[in-house]
């Protein structure tokens, strides 16, 4: 749990992607967070901005890949810490990749745990079995992609260890209802805020996206939602709210101890 009250100012980009096209994605992409330059702390990018979600090699990345230094360009010239996922290719196997890549160009990684069968992701994809975590400017951060959000053990803030969970997204809108809602059900049991961040439009497999990407605070609340319109948007996050109201209703306090199996 972070010691120091410090805000956090964090940005979320709700945004169409280009099919398997990793220059064109950085090139929009880079052109629209430059709006927000000396306005944010942390800027987070829809899961797999570079491709879409898709389970082919096309636009998969070795670790020190033309996207990755994109992000740590990107990151260095705007002094934030910088998240999205991506193909990655590591010892002979792809990785759903989420990276933070902080200003002086460290990267914190996690690689997705729960691979969207139903989509044939766990065919193609390794799964990750690492828990992370990210400090930054004092804040606690969990990285989750997509399909993780189902999984409330794999989410479970045992002893506050963090303030922020952070879900990067492709999530269909034919189940929007089930990202609205668990996006709330894990700020509240969690008492964390909670930043979903989705695409919109349709992708390579003619899947609608509507987003509804939003951050929510500790109590389960809208700060920021939005609808399917494309968008930048950024939002406060207080510490010292979120101290006050873990004072005030510790129910982690009374939480079931267990042990998570591999």
């Amino acid at each position: 749990m972070s010691t120091l009250n410090q805000d956090l100012r964090v940005s979320y980009i709700q945004t169409d992607l280009v099919w398997e096209n990793p220059i064109a994605n950085c090139a929009e992409l880079e052109e629209r967070i430059q709006t927000l330059h000396g306005k944010t702390d942390v800027i987070v990018l829809p899961e797999m901005f570079s491709t879409g979600f898709s389970m082919s090699e096309t636009g998969a990345e070795i670790a020190a890949g033309p996207t990755v230094q994109w992000m740590k360009l990107q990151a260095s010239r705007l002094q934030v810490l910088l998240i999205g996922s991506l193909k990655i290719k590591d010892s002979g196997h792809f990785y759903n990749r989420l990276l933070a890549v902080h200003p002086s160009g460290h990267i914190d990684f996690y690689d997705k745990r729960h691979l969207f069968r139903m989509g044939s992701e766990d065919s193609f994809y390794s799964a990750g079995n690492t828990f992370q975590l990210i400090s930054y400017k004092s804040w606690s951060i969990a990285p989750f992609i997509c399909y993780d959000l189902r999984f409330p053990v794999w989410s479970r803030n045992v002893g506050l260890k963090y303030d922020l969970a952070i879900y990067v997204a492709n999530w269909p809108s034919a189940r929007t209802h089930a990202w609205s809602s668990l996006l709330r059900a894990r700020a509240i049991e969690n008492l964390a805020y909670v930043l979903g961040v989705n695409r919109i439009g349709v992708d390579g497999n003619q899947l609608t996206y509507d987003g509804a990407s939003s951050i929510l605070n500790f109590k389960g609340e809208d700060l920021l939602q939005l609808s399917s319109r494309e968008s930048i948007e950024t939002q406060t996050l207080s510490y010292t709210a979120l101290l006050d109201f873990r004072a005030k209703f510790p129910a982690h306090l009374d939480a079931d101890s267990f042990t998570l199996l591999p």
